[in-house]
C-alpha cells in the first residue's frame, strides 16, 4: 500500500513509540493537531490504525490513544516469511528438532563473526559498541535504537523482520539472546526485558556494564 510522506511518518512513529495521543503525535512530527487527526482518520479508514481509551487516566477527560492495527504492522515487512517458515518445516521434518537446532546454531556462529567485526571497528568503548550493534540490526530491518539508562543502555528492536520464522521456531529468539550475550561477554550483562512473542510490542534488551 503506497502512502504519502505524512501518513508514513505517523505509522513509523506509532511503530517505534507505541500508542500515542494525537497531540503527542502532532508535536513529535511538527504537525498541527487537526492535520495529524485528519491523517489518522484516513489511516483508520484504511484499517491501518485504531484508537483505544487510556485506562490509567485518573483526571480530566479520557485520553484516546492511536495504535497500529495488525494490518498497520504489516506495512513493515517480515522478510520472505512464507518461504522461511516452509524451510523450517522441511528441516524439522527431515532432521528433527536437534538437526534444526544445529542449523540455527551454525547460522548464529556465522552471524557472530560479522557482528564482532562491526563492533571491533567501532572501538573498545562500550557505548560505541552498543550503538554499532544497533546500527547493524537496523541495517537488517529491526528498526533498532539505543536509549541511555542510569545504569547502562536499552537496545530496542521496534520491528522483527523474521517474526513469522521466530513464531514457527523460537530457537531463533534464543539464538539472538545468546549472540548478544556473547558479543558483550567480558564487558556487560545482557538480558531480554521485552519479548514480542510474549505479548510485548517489541523486543528490548538491557545492557548493564560489568563492575
Amino acid at each position: 500500500m503506497e502512502l504519502a510522506k505524512s501518513p508514513q511518518r505517523l505509522l513509523h512513529c506509532l511503530k517505534t513509540r507505541g500508542p500515542q495521543s494525537v497531540k503527542i503525535l502532532a508535536k513529535q512530527l511538527g504537525m498541527t493537531t487537526m492535520g495529524a487527526r485528519q491523517h489518522l482518520t484516513a489511516l483508520a479508514d484504511q484499517g491501518l490504525v485504531s484508537t483505544r481509551e487510556e485506562t490509567r487516566q485518573t483526571r480530566g477527560r479520557p485520553v484516546h490513544l492511536w495504535q497500529l492495527t495488525t494490518t498497520g504492522h504489516q506495512q513493515f515487512p517480515d522478510s520472505h516469511s512464507q518461504i522461511t517458515v516452509e524451510l523450517i518445516d522441511v528441516l524439522r521434518h527431515e532432521f528433527g528438532e536437534d538437526g534444526l537446532s544445529r542449523v540455527i546454531t551454525a547460522r548464529n556462529d556465522k552471524v557472530q563473526g560479522q557482528y564482532e567485526k562491526a563492533l571491533d571497528q567501532a572501538g573498545s568503548e562500550l557505548t560505541d559498541r552498543v550503538r554499532a550493534l544497533a546500527a547493524q540490526r537496523s541495517m537488517e530491518g529491526y528498526m533498532a535504537e539505543v536509549r541511555l539508562l542510569p545504569d547502562g543502555w536499552m537496545l530496542i528492536e521496534n520491528h522483527c523482520p523474521i517474526c513469522a520464522a521466530a513464531e514457527s521456531c523460537q530457537q531463533f529468539c534464543h539464538a539472538e539472546l545468546t549472540l548478544f550475550q556473547s558479543l558483550f561477554n567480558s564487558q556487560a550483562k545482557v538480558e531480554r526485558v521485552d519479548h514480542l512473542l510474549s505479548g510485548a510490542r517489541r523486543c528490548a534488551y538491557k545492557i548493564t556494564p560489568l563492575a
